[in-house]
């Protein structure tokens, strides 16, 4: 983890900027140790600044969408996280899909990339979806006419790139072995 105190100007900017999304979007989960170093995908991109500013602009520009709700997106990430097993995306979107109301079964079938069967029909959409990207090769015509009908055009296209940016997310986490925080004490 680099300390704030050492930043050079550009990893400061990228930092503040971060910092400041963090606190609008990703508050259910920990993301900095007591002195505000930052962990999990922030910490990788401070030390890589040139990739994680781009990353960063890339997650911001797919949330800003805003087509999909909150419960969809979840049931992709946790999706997305469980085939990729990484352990810091599964620990914060548990946390995230935990705030939202999501059961703890359901929780468990998404990460093992089980459909759960009380799944919406939009939940439902996103699961087949997300599941065939992560599958690999083009979606499966029926899956993709399905998604445009229940999420809209605008939706479908949101979760193809949220999954984009997650599978991204999970192998920077999985490349870099960023592990998740013990749950009871935050460390």
């Amino acid at each position: 983890m680099i300390d704030p105190a050492d930043f050079n100007p550009f990893q400061q900017a990228l930092y503040d900027d971060m910092r400041a999304g963090i606190a609008t979007g990703f508050s259910a989960f920990k993301t900095s140790d007591d002195n505000g170093k930052m962990i999990g995908p922030w910490n990788v991109s401070l030390h890589h600044p040139a990739v994680g500013k781009g990353s960063w602009e890339l997650t911001k520009a797919v949330n800003a969408i805003g087509a999909l709700p909150a419960n969809v997106k979840e049931v992709a990430i946790l999706v997305v996280g469980g085939h990729y097993r990484a352990a810091y995306e599964i620990y914060a979107h548990v946390a995230v899909a935990e705030r939202v109301g999501m059961p703890l079964a359901r929780i468990s079938a998404l990460v093992s990339n089980i459909k759960p069967a009380d799944l919406a029909a939009d939940e439902s959409a996103a699961f087949d979806m997300v599941l065939a990207l992560c599958g690999g090769g083009p979606v499966p015509e029926p899956i993709w006419r399905l998604a445009v009908e229940t999420l809209g055009d605008l939706g479908a296209a949101q979760l193809v790139f949220l999954v984009g940016v997650y599978a991204f997310v999970a192998t920077t986490l999985n490349g870099f072995d960023v592990p998740a925080p013990s749950r009871e004490t935050g460390a």
